[in-house]
């Protein structure tokens, strides 16, 4: 990761971590860089969520690109699977998302993808980190008919949802089906493709108004869509995050579908129709125990990459497998996206169920989840915390206690000042106790910033 550049972007508080004329500048650098040796202008795609700061720093990228002589094509509000299929069908130089995913509303960020609709590569990200810091001199900027245009561009996000409606196989005629858009990017295109399948769609949180995207809504609290299934009678039910590359269901039990049994269910789909390549699913070290004895039970294999969806596409493409995914909902089908879509993994589920003719509960019954705690504690320094002896002491203290009946991991966000600790074990007593006790060593050593 670099100094601004995390996993996921340039993510912060707008106007405070995340300045706005830092905006500018990577629109700058991006026009000038993708256009230098171009004899006409680069065109750079741009995608934005419904936080209030996400118009400021729209404006912003804007003005810089323009300001070399690029062109600034705008999808107005939109998910950031959409930008990375635009990019990469509409022949663009790169896209840009304008999204902190589920953070809060005053946090925003910036993902920058590639002309293939992948996460930017770590060379050209450290390029816009040293123009950031002023370690590459002047960008010279356009004058008179050179200076670049915005472009209105919602026609190609209209495309990215015919893209998707076509993906179906079934009509959804008959299926109540409840989705969750959490106030943000999704709140339009979820619904505009579910009723052109025929589903008797029942939406919650799909009311923007700049502060309340992902607020006890969404992905990140699905215990609203599941007293939503259960109220309504629902059939199914997919919650989404503020820029909608995450996707949770809720069966009509109430069950929560997680990442992890999203991609038992259409791993064991694709193995059944003789699709799985590689007989393999890719998941993250965060995967519960759980889900890898139900694959074993179904004899298929497994890989597990650090948490992000960048290291699971990664490894997806360097080894030619189909899908996989992380709990927290990414999940990535490599023949359709280049990212973690929810609307489309909402689509595929779906297919399981028609093609089956089996409901969720059924296809995720197998799959028995250990109980799993998963805590975060702001800290000063993520590394030192983390690398701390007496931190690594008392997670092997624990990790020889849980022995083959759970697991412990202590990692650091790639998006946020946190430490995540999270311990896995056959019941949730267990597992707060030794949560905590971590995190009571951290706090000792002084690394835990005050509340």
């Amino acid at each position: 990761m670099g100094k601004y550049f995390g996993t996921d972007g340039f993510r912060g508080e707008a106007n405070v971590t995340l300045p706005v004329n830092h905006a500018f500048e990577i629109g700058q650098f991006l026009g000038w860089y993708y256009g230098k040796d171009k004899s006409e202008p680069c065109k750079i795609v741009i995608g934005k969520d419904t936080r209030r700061s996400s118009y400021m720093f729209e404006y912003a990228l804007g003005a810089g690109i323009t300001s070399t002589g690029a062109d600034a094509y705008l999808l107005h509000v939109t998910t950031t699977p959409s930008v990375a299929y635009v990019t990469r069908t509409e022949d663009f130089d790169c896209g840009i998302m304008i999204s902190a995913s589920h953070n809060p509303f005053y946090d925003n960020g910036i993902k920058i993808i590639n002309s293939r609709g992948e996460k930017m590569d770590e060379k050209t990200i450290l390029k816009i980190e040293d123009y950031i810091d002023g370690k590459i001199g002047n960008i010279p900027t356009a004058l008179r008919e050179n200076i670049g245009r915005t472009i209105d561009y919602s026609a190609g996000r209209n495309r990215y949802i015919g893209y998707l409606i076509s993906l179906a196989t079934r009509s959804y005629q008959g299926i109540k089906v409840g989705l969750d858009c959490a106030n943000g990017s999704a709140w339009m295109i979820a619904k505009s493709v579910f009723d052109a399948l025929g589903a008797k769609t029942y939406v919650i949180n799909a009311e923007p108004d700049g502060t309340n995207i992902n607020m006890n809504c969404g992905s990140t609290h699905i215990e609203n869509l599941r007293d939503f299934v259960l109220e309504k009678g629902l059939d199914i039910g997919f919650a989404f995050d503020g820029d909608a590359d995450r996707c949770i269901a809720v069966d009509e039990n109430g069950r929560i579908i997680d990442g992890d049994l999203i991609l038992y269910v259409y791993g064991c789909y694709m193995k059944q129709r003789g699709k799985l390549t590689n007989n393999t699913v890719v998941t993250t070290v965060m995967s519960n125990i759980g889900l890898y004895k139900a694959f074993d039970a179904e004899g298929i294999e497994y890989e597990k990459t650090d948490v992000g969806d960048k290291y699971v596409y990664e490894n997806i493409v360097k080894n030619g497998h189909r899908i996989g995914g992380e709990q927290s909902g990414h999940i990535i089908f490599k023949k359709y996206a280049t990212t973690g879509d929810g609307i489309l993994t909402a689509i595929k589920m779906m297919e399981v169920m028609i093609e089956s003719k089996k409901p969720m509960s059924k296809l995720a019954e197998p799959v028995k989840i250990y109980p799993q705690i998963l805590k975060n504690v702001k800290v000063k320094d993520k590394k030192q915390a983390k690398d701390d002896e007496y931190v690594q002491k008392a997670v092997k203290e624990v990790s020889d206690k849980l022995g083959s009946d759970g697991r412990i991991l202590l990692r650091e966000s790639g998006t946020e000042p946190v430490i995540r600790v999270m311990v896995e074990a056959e019941s949730k007593d267990i597992c707060e106790k030794y949560v905590d006790y971590i995190i009571d060593i951290i706090k000792q050593k002084g690394h835990a910033l005050p509340i």
